[in-house]
């Protein structure tokens, strides 16, 4: 295939399974522990914001897990997703390297989140559930369980942080347009936002507040369960779909990737994407696998690898992972689904033990990388998987240095249509570069909880 662009599966080709990185692992995961006992959570511990089916999964040590046929009929409208090689890009940089891209936005969301938004409205449905609660950054997650929600007749309820709720306008009227009810984080309704509030009432709000408020109400009420857009093991699991398409994708391109890489916040995207070549890494494939995220919220690059909660309010199980601390608000940069302070522990796993590497950009250069894609590939991408442009773009730059003809791929997770007021503010020259405040992390971390393990 010297001379395709662009490389597409037949339908018939959807995976009928999930890949299960968790029995390739060299070494088991750290398990969940509970908030008061520190002792490792069972089924039971997270009944109240999860189904049976999804709870399985979140704890599934089997290598596969089969795809309910209603899934992959849903899955029909948008995948398998196209694999593209970046030509005209590769001319503009005047790199030997081969770069592809694996493109997400062509769902009816606009990124890679209904993959598990699908799967888990159609696990909950078949429990009887009526209710979801949310939360997002960008939008992205939201729109894509609000898209879901109306294919398997749930209701949705979304927390959408304050800062993205003000910044992107339109995915919010896309929730509302299937129907959802979306909600600014921290909002009066939680107890948990109504003290935010309280103390801080201009709160730009983060991910961590509003995983606080969607799974406080979730677990209140018996006809709702909690959803949640990234970071655990059964989000990821559900996303691999994009990975395990890509590896049939690289088979018919006649090569396949040296260099792999994708943004990470929580992990979603990143853990679709690179965990189903896992197991050629640690069988002495010559693959390196590269999480790209901002550095105004440097997780895997300047975070703890700890114990820590997955939210503000200390609700959820602690997570043996990268943080930088459960009530760290990160600045307001606008690639919103970034703004998290943990990240999912299979990704933080890997990072630790030196099989994927990560690497952190200012807003202002991944915007430029989005210009110099958008300019050559056509494709406008959000500011999220712009990180892992620039990654890709500077190891093609590397590769021109070096005179190596790498195979460098990429996710591009999502498009960024309804990321104009971002663009705008770069293009006129007002979007700064935002830092981390060391003072606020290193507080933050000294207050993670104390766990003898």
């Amino acid at each position: 295939m010297a001379d395709t662009t662009k490389i597409v599966l037949d339908e018939a080709e959807i995976p009928k399974a999930w890949f299960n990185l968790v029995p390739h692992l060299p070494n088991p995961p750290a398990p969940p522990l509970h908030p008061a006992t520190h002792q490792p959570v069972g089924p039971a511990d997270l009944a109240p914001l999860f189904c049976d089916e999804i709870l399985g999964q979140e704890m599934a040590t089997a290598p596969e897990i089969e795809i309910p046929e209603p899934v992959r009929e849903i899955y029909r409208l948008w995948r398998p997703t196209p694999l593209y090689r970046a030509r005209r890009l590769e001319k503009a940089l005047d790199t030997p390297a081969h770069i592809y891209y694996k493109y997400e936005g062509v769902s009816p969301a606009g990124s890679h989140k209904p993959n598990t938004a699908v799967a888990q409205a159609f696990y909950n449905k078949k429990a009887g559930i009526r209710r979801l609660t949310t939360e997002t950054g960008a939008g992205q997650w939201g729109s894509a369980l609000a898209l879901a929600g109306t294919f398997f007749d749930l209701e949705i309820k979304v927390y959408m942080v304050r800062v993205s709720y003000d910044q992107k306008p339109y995915r919010r009227h896309m929730m509302e347009t299937w129907g959802a009810k979306v909600l600014p984080s921290p909002s009066p309704e939680t107890e948990i936002g109504r003290r935010v509030l309280a103390e801080h009432p201009d709160s730009p709000g983060s991910l961590g507040l509003a995983i606080s408020e969607a799974a406080a109400e979730a677990a209140s009420r018996a006809d709702t369960k909690y959803a949640l857009g990234s970071v655990l093991n059964h989000v990821l699991l559900h996303q691999t779909v994009i990975g395990l398409e890509t590896l049939k994708q690289f088979s018919l391109a006649g090569e396949g990737p040296d260099i792999l890489i994708a943004c990470c916040g929580g992990g979603s995207n990143f853990g679709g994407f690179a965990f189903p070549f896992v197991p050629r890494k640690l069988a002495g494939a010559p693959l390196r696998i590269i999480a790209a995220e901002p550095s105004a919220c440097p997780t895997l690059t300047k975070g703890a690898y700890a114990y820590d909660f997955g939210d503000m309010a200390e609700l959820s199980p602690l997570l043996k992972m990268y943080t930088l601390g459960h009530d760290f608000v990160p600045p307001g940069i606008h690639a919103g689904g970034l703004r998290y302070h943990g990240d999912s522990p299979l990704v933080s796993q890997l990072v630790r033990e030196g099989i994927v590497e990560a690497v952190a950009y200012p807003q202002r250069a991944i915007f430029a990388a989005a210009l110099t894609f958008a300019q050559t590939e056509g494709i406008i991408p959000a500011p999220e998987c712009a990180h892992a442009i620039k990654s890709a773009i500077d190891e093609g730059l590397r590769c021109k240095e070096s005179g190596e003809k790498k195979v460098i791929a990429f996710c591009l997770s999502g498009h960024g249509h309804f990321d104009m007021t971002a663009y705008d503010r770069y293009l006129s020259g007002d979007l700064q570069d935002l830092d981390y405040s060391e003072e606020e992390m290193s507080r933050a971390l000294a207050r993670l909880p104390q766990v003898n393990v």
